[in-house]
């Protein structure tokens, strides 16, 4: 099954799974714009980035060494819904940037406050976790 299949599967975690990935990007990448204007934020972000690595890009915890209690840490994010209290954590952390100076970190903090709202349409249509095979995940070949 391909991206477009996994796209059409109306998963609602696949899309989740994808708007993280974006948010990891522009954390990252705005994260650099704005190091001289909202420093701690700025670095905030580049944390965040790092955890939301490896919740959602799954083929990083096969291949990274990583410590039992890492994997422990890393295995409650299976639920849609502590997937989404993480995110709307994240999400209210980079909102509240703009309290010392409204920078471009207000555009991740409006993609993860929308992965959010993905993993939490995901829970309450109880669909099962799943992970796009891009980025070494199960896919949804076997979520029934």
């Amino acid at each position: 099954m391909g991206f477009l299949d996994e796209i059409k599967s109306r998963n609602f975690s696949l899309y989740a799974q994808w708007l993280g990935v974006v948010s990891i990007i522009l954390l990252i990448a705005l994260g650099v714009v704005c190091l001289t204007s909202n420093v701690i934020f700025a670095i905030v972000g580049w944390v965040i980035a790092f955890i939301l690595f490896f919740v959602e890009v799954p083929f990083c915890t096969k291949i990274c060494p990583t410590s039992p209690r890492f994997d422990a840490f890393i295995a409650r994010f299976e639920n849609a819904y502590f997937r989404g209290a993480v995110y709307i954590v994240f999400s209210i952390v980079m909102f509240l940037s703009t309290l010392i100076k409204t920078t471009l970190l207000v555009i991740p903090a409006v993609t993860l406050l929308l992965t959010f709202i993905s993993y939490v349409i995901a829970a309450i249509k109880k669909q099962p976790y799943a992970s796009t095979k891009i980025l070494g995940g199960t896919g949804v070949d076997n979520v029934v």
